[in-house]
């Protein structure tokens, strides 16, 4: 269940919906990358910014230039394996939920 609080949208339990949904796509692009059998160079930094943003969603409100930091580099470092494309999207989407770096964040 959803409901209003000032500007910001909460679930039933007092969760930011944002940060739910950002959660959940960290989460299985973390899962999809882990059963992905090939190795390539930077896949390390695509694991460690999913970490950063997995962490981020788990305290809060994620600082927004942060998140975009690292969907950048999780984009750059894997952005030419098909196979994780529905994914990072799904990440992308998430982060978009939250607003660009200086706009009120979206309701």
């Amino acid at each position: 269940m959803l409901r209003s609080l000032g500007q910001r949208t909460v679930t039933s339990s007092g969760e930011d919906p944002r940060a739910a949904e950002l959660r959940t796509a960290v989460s299985r692009l973390r899962r999809e990358l882990a059963a992905h059998p090939a190795e390539f160079p930077d896949r390390a930094i695509a694991e460690d910014e999913l970490a950063a943003l997995a962490a981020m969603a788990a305290h809060g409100t994620p600082e927004i230039p942060r998140m975009r930091r690292s969907l950048l580099l999780i984009a750059g470092a894997i952005g030419s394996v098909s196979a994780l494309a529905r994914g990072l999207a799904q990440v992308r989407a998430s982060v978009d939920l939250f607003g660009e770096p200086g706009e009120p964040p979206a309701r």
